[in-house]
């Protein structure tokens, strides 16, 4: 199969971070601390962006495939912050690892060059707690949740297991690209 050609995309991210002083010790490596830089999250996005154009896969809108230009939001927050915004938005006690909000909705948005997705929100406590529990890194964690919040973003719902199953391995394509 001929590989797709893909022009130059170009992300806009708002990336914000609160200050983890509380968890220093956990994220003392090298590798961890990049989960906290804007520029590590740009390359991601962009890296994943470019292998669903390439993989011109019809479990996306259409129109996403024409775009050049995208932008999204990433939060990384604490328990106590997605607790609320889980309870404000999907009437859910208690925190969550990742919550999207995608601002796609239909295809009236396919005359635009550019697209805005929406917003993402980790909760670094919760993927702390989950590195452990799965025996991974916080990094690899981090951007498991990452992946699954902007497959999300991107219209990719799981509302059955079937449907969960493709998104998980969806997601362990997305990351593996970055390796």
């Amino acid at each position: 199969m001929k590989e797709k050609i893909i022009s130059e995309i170009n992300l806009d991210l708002v990336f914000k971070c609160n200050d983890f002083f509380q968890f220093s010790n956990k994220l003392e490596d090298t590798k961890t601390k990049l989960i906290f830089e804007s520029i590590f999250w740009e390359k991601v996005f962009l890296s994943w962006i470019n292998a669903i154009l390439k993989k011109d896969d019809n479990k996306f809108p259409n129109f996403i495939f024409e775009k050049k230009s995208f932008s999204l939001g990433l939060q990384i927050i604490s328990n106590k912050e997605i607790a609320f915004l889980n309870q404000k938005w999907m009437n859910k006690n208690g925190p969550t690892d990742v919550l999207s909000f995608p601002i796609i909705s239909d295809e009236s948005l396919n005359n635009l060059d550019h697209i805005e997705l929406g917003d993402i929100f980790i909760s670094l406590e919760m993927a702390i707690e989950q590195s452990y529990e799965y025996k991974h890194s916080i990094n690899r964690e981090m951007l498991w949740l990452a992946s699954h919040g902007f497959l999300h973003l991107l219209g990719w719902e799981h509302n059955n297991d079937l449907d969960l199953e493709n998104m998980l391995n969806f997601q362990e394509y997305l990351i593996t690209r970055l390796d």
